[in-house]
């Protein structure tokens, strides 16, 4: 009986919370509203693997509103609201995912909401595309199409389309403008500082912050950094992205050097071994590390904990690593996506938009009959009608083209 109550309670403060959320995502309001009433989604099973906040929550009950029969897991263990879950589970969303959850009962949850024999995946991170196409190949004949929301999981996603295993069509909602150019972009930002700001509670004004990788989440990071008082390192492999980081301003050095400079350091790229061995080896005594790519990679904890003589915890998400020649360096949140494990992630506003993409690309999936399997953009009138949702709710026109600019656009035979 108690722990009943307690769910109760917990589902409680989760719709609370649910329900603040959907305050600042508009766009998605006005299309669960038009879903409530079309009903665009009837008969079709979905299975998303997203990380389990209360933004996710609102697109999980868009899906609901349209007919869809939705279940969620958690694409990452420290990423989830069990709040938020509890509210799910009572709005008749089956939702499998605890915050901080091991290894094997990440997995068991995948395998649950697989269990349900969708014909649409969502993705953050693909790794319901990654299980379906290892683990369980019997069903990929029951998959219509699927939809990916960041850019580790694309990238996985691109590479089996290149390698000619992906079995069905994929959306990459994550290069969508109306989603990397803002939730990549501010979400990052903004979030990962803060995240590491709650951990660590420290100033930023004067630190030297090394960003490592130069995409929009980069970008994000470098930008939120420098406006709280920061000098700015960039690290990158990307020549025109490491000279776009140059002409902004910052500092543009190959990591081994950064790790000498550096007070804190942000990896935010896709990859493995961002920050590594010989990087740990000459970092300063008090530097303090925070990864915000999607898996906990980018930091070498093997190689971290093989230089290592002590641990321990300092603070909620802040263990002390106390090398073998006195140094101490600071690893944060275990290495994970430091925003949603110290912080709440992206703020509401800005998941609007991506989680628009998402509702309306699917909606636009249950109508396509001959997409092959391979990675595809958003159709570009979505993300120009999200873009249109937005500005309207945030009450900024626009100018339209007159008719004559219209017929000069597009006519090659008008002079100057």
């Amino acid at each position: 009986m108690d722990h009943d109550v307690k769910d109760l309670a917990l589902a409680g403060h989760g719709r609370v919370r649910i329900e603040w959320a959907g305050q600042h995502m508009p766009v998605l309001q006005a299309i669960r509203e038009r879903f409530a009433k079309e009903k665009p989604l009837q008969g079709w099973v979905i299975a998303a693997c997203l990380h389990v906040t209360s933004e996710t929550a609102n697109l999980m009950l868009t899906l609901q509103a349209g007919g869809a029969d939705a279940s969620l897991c958690a694409s990452n263990p420290l990423s989830t609201q069990d709040d938020v879950a509890a509210a799910l589970v009572e709005a008749g969303i089956p939702t499998y995912a605890i915050k901080g959850e091991d290894n094997d009962t990440y997995y068991k949850h995948i395998h649950a909401v697989l269990d349900r024999r969708p014909a649409i995946t969502m993705d953050d991170g693909a790794d319901l595309v990654s299980l379906l196409h290892k683990q369980r190949v019997d069903q990929l004949a029951d998959i219509k199409a699927g939809t990916e929301e960041t850019t580790t999981g694309v990238i996985r996603l691109r590479q089996m389309a290149a390698d000619k295993v992906l079995r069905y069509p994929i959306v990459a909602v994550n290069d969508t403008p109306t989603k990397h150019l803002f939730d990549n972009r501010y979400g990052t930002g903004q979030s990962s500082l803060d995240g590491i700001t709650r951990a660590t509670n420290i100033l930023w004004a004067g630190k030297t912050v090394v960003v490592g990788g130069y995409g929009y989440g980069g970008r994000g990071l470098a930008m939120r950094a420098r406006g709280l008082g920061a000098q700015v390192v960039v690290t990158e492999v990307d020549a025109v992205k490491a000279l776009e980081a140059a002409m902004e301003g910052y500092a543009v050095l190959p990591m081994v050097e950064a790790a000498r400079i550096g007070d804190v350091f942000i990896t935010v790229t896709g990859d493995k071994d961002i920050l590594r061995r010989e990087h740990f080896e000459v970092m300063k005594d008090g530097a303090i590390m925070a990864n915000t790519g999607h898996f906990d990679v980018e930091i070498n904890k093997g190689d971290l904990r093989a230089l290592t003589r002590e641990t321990r915890e300092m603070r909620e998400h802040v263990v002390e690593y106390t090398l073998e020649d006195g140094r101490k360096v600071y690893l944060l949140a275990d290495g994970r996506l430091v925003n949603l494990a110290a912080a709440e992630g992206h703020p509401a506003a800005v998941m609007d938009m991506s989680f628009a993409d998402q509702a309306l690309t699917t909606e636009w999936l249950t109508k396509q009959d001959n997409l092959s399997p391979n990675v595809y953009d958003v159709p570009d009138e979505i993300d120009r009608e999200v873009a249109k949702l937005k500005l309207s709710t945030m009450g900024i026109r626009i100018d339209e083209l007159t008719p004559t600019q219209q017929a000069y656009l597009s006519s090659w035979q008008e002079g100057t």
